[in-house]
């Protein structure tokens, strides 16, 4: 449900004088246009800390501003604190890298290792690690309405810049 004639600026204004910027995302001077969790350049939406649901008002003090991927992964309960807990432990130290790192994270937890680790890649170039992404983009979609690659895609794409180098496609790592 959309809520009033509240302004991205008024909710920013709200919480810089509240919230310290440290440990999140964004800094409040590109609050406006950052999202919140991830840190990423979006057309935001206004979300409700405690949901409409649970009686949370649409008031900046209940508001914060995320991209439509952050807003359907945010917490739905009634309580204030949670919400800041989720986006501090969001926090990554450059922007637009946040979704990059949950590719990574998928891929840790698939293969059990970190990608590009292997001692082929000692040799290759950040340039040449970027002509292989462009490759092995051509090579993955992202699901209708969506607009980004999901972590899982990104796990697999880092796969087969892997397989391109190394001849082999990654395998799980024992523990």
């Amino acid at each position: 449900m959309p809520t009033p004639d509240i302004s991205h600026k008024a909710i920013v204004d709200y919480w810089a004088r509240r919230e310290d910027e440290c440990g999140l995302s964004v800094d409040w001077s590109e609050a406006e246009e950052r999202c919140w969790r991830c840190g990423y350049k979006s057309r935001l939406q206004k979300s409700h800390i405690i949901p409409e649901s649970q009686h949370g008002p649409s008031i900046p003090s209940n508001l914060v501003l995320l991209c439509g991927r952050c807003h359907r992964e945010a917490p739905n309960v009634a309580d204030l604190r949670f919400m800041w807990i989720w986006l501090r432990a969001s926090c990554v130290p450059l922007y637009d890298t946040y979704w990059t790192e949950r590719g990574i994270q998928e891929f840790e937890r698939i293969f059990g290792r970190k990608p590009f680790t292997s001692p082929e890649f000692e040799r290759i170039t950040e340039k040449q690690v970027l002509k292989l992404l462009r490759f092995v983009s051509n090579k993955a979609t992202v699901h209708f309405g969506v607009g980004h690659w999901n972590p899982s895609t990104m796990a697999f794409m880092f796969a087969m810049i892997e397989e391109r180098v190394t001849g082999r496609l990654p395998t799980r790592v024992p523990n």
